[in-house]
């Protein structure tokens, strides 16, 4: 089992919002796209954040997005359709949609709308 499996995804979203925040997005983005990935309302990720869910729990409880598929890239030097394992598959998913959005793209294309 790899540790980030293990690791609670409320360690994790502030890298993840500061790393946006550098780049000039917001928190408001960040959940937008985690959200859509998810399927979670707001309040469940809230939710979810304040419980110290594990990556593995998060993940096992989400209902993703049918167009989670279309989320490819190389993310660490590592095609993200090409990921072994589906929860590693979809934390890197996550991890793509964070890099697009730090890269500026519109949301339009990063959640593919």
């Amino acid at each position: 089992m790899h540790r980030i499996f293990t690791t609670t995804v409320s360690s994790v979203y502030p890298l993840y919002l500061a790393k946006l925040e550098r780049k000039g997005r917001t928190g408001a983005e960040l959940d937008e796209v985690t959200c859509w990935l998810t399927g979670f309302s707001e309040d469940e990720l809230r939710a979810h954040l304040e419980r110290g869910t594990t990556f593995a729990d998060f993940f096992d409880a989400a209902r993703l997005n049918p167009k989670a598929e279309l989320v490819t890239g190389v993310v660490c030097g590592v095609r993200v359709e090409n990921v072994d394992g589906p929860l590693m598959q979809q934390i890197r998913r996550l991890d793509k949609l964070v890099d697009k959005l730090a890269k500026g793209r519109s949301m339009s294309k990063v959640l593919r709308t």
